[in-house]
């Protein structure tokens, strides 16, 4: 049959105009995209189009294969049933290609309009994490659905999947309580991604450590440790367990540096080379400085002093850089302030 087919010079002439038709749509198509990427305005971008144009084209191919009109001029009629079902499973995986990709598209014009490495990004942050993982449900979902769609075209396999499912109860349910674990970790990932108890560059402390985070999926997630380390906890860890977040609400942080000192210091000299040091550096963001008595010991007194910084690993520069240089401040110009232990001679009453 297809001996003849290609024997024949109007069935050539027809291949050669579908495949004409099809290459000018597609070049068509691309010509539009490529006119809407120019403007900045519009979603797509000049990377973006073959990504799109990919979709197109197998759309393209999938319609004109399930086009009787061109079986019927080809003389292949009695294979219109499988170039049908071609047809339609091209439709079905272009279609579901080009959501995917137009949902990346949209997500990239969207986050584009937030800086994560902003001062404060708070917003930022709050924008990545649920594109983040609801894009990931998003595409889990549509994947599902297309197969499903997919596999309901062909009525022998429907057929099978029906009495498979009819007789398969026992096996879900075991398969069920087998997958709880999983389903509880992906049910977490959605919780995370509304709830948000963290976000994406959130500065967290679990399992005593510090870190950032730096992924979220939906079963786990990626803590960058302070000393790039990287700690990988189950998102249901942020949903039943308690941890430290130091910037759920926003970026910035108070940071404390504590002293002992002996009881004859000057607390007023102190506070002020504090507020010298405070604004001397770019590190304090000039909103909070305090310096406090907050214990009084034996042999010394607690002094504790309170500054802010914009985040927290500035806030560690900025109580490294404040604790060097009261100390450095009390040994130059009141070293007698300095914490000691007193031993008192009772025979000479003479106290050292």
């Amino acid at each position: 049959m297809f001996k003849n087919l290609f024997n024949e010079p109007n069935t050539l002439i027809i291949i050669l105009v579908v495949v004409l038709t099809l290459v000018l749509l597609q070049y068509i198509t691309v010509r539009i995209l490529r006119r809407f990427g120019k403007d900045p305005k519009y979603l797509i971008n000049k990377s973006e189009i073959k990504k799109v144009s990919t979709p197109i084209f197998i759309l393209f191919l999938g319609i004109l294969c399930g086009l009787k009109i061109i079986h019927e001029y080809l003389d292949i009629t009695e294979l219109s049933f499988v170039l049908g079902k071609i047809s339609t499973l091209l439709i079905i995986i272009s279609i579901t290609w080009l959501i995917i990709v137009t949902l990346k598209v949209i997500k990239r014009k969207v986050i584009s309009k937030y800086d994560v490495n902003a001062s404060n990004n708070l917003k930022a942050r709050q924008v990545y994490t649920q594109f983040n993982i609801l894009e990931r449900i998003i595409i889990f979902i549509i994947i599902i659905l297309a197969i499903g769609i997919a596999l309901m075209s062909f009525d022998s396999i429907k057929e099978i999947g029906v009495s498979i499912f009819a007789s398969a109860g026992v096996a879900g349910i075991v398969i069920g309580f087998s997958a709880q674990k999983m389903i509880g970790s992906i049910l977490a990932g959605i919780q995370i991604a509304i709830a948000q108890p963290i976000k994406m560059d959130d500065v967290v402390i679990v399992e005593g450590e510090w870190g950032r985070i730096e992924e979220i999926t939906l079963t786990y997630v990626v803590v960058n440790i302070w000393d790039k380390r990287r700690l990988i906890l189950p998102t249901t860890y942020f949903i039943e367990q308690p941890f430290q977040n130091w910037t759920k609400t926003s970026s910035d942080i108070l940071g404390t540096v504590f002293l002992h000192t002996d009881y004859n210091v000057p607390f007023d000299e102190l506070r002020k080379e504090l507020t010298r040091v405070l604004e001397s550096t770019d590190l304090w963001d000039g909103k909070v400085n305090v310096l406090q008595v907050t214990d009084s010991l034996a042999q010394s007194v607690e002094i504790r002093a309170l500054m802010s910084a914009k985040d927290s690993p500035t806030a560690w520069d900025l109580r490294v850089l404040v604790r060097e240089k009261l100390i450095t401040f009390l040994q130059e110009n009141y070293p007698e302030s300095i914490a000691r232990t007193r031993v008192v001679l009772k025979n000479n009453e003479q106290t050292k």
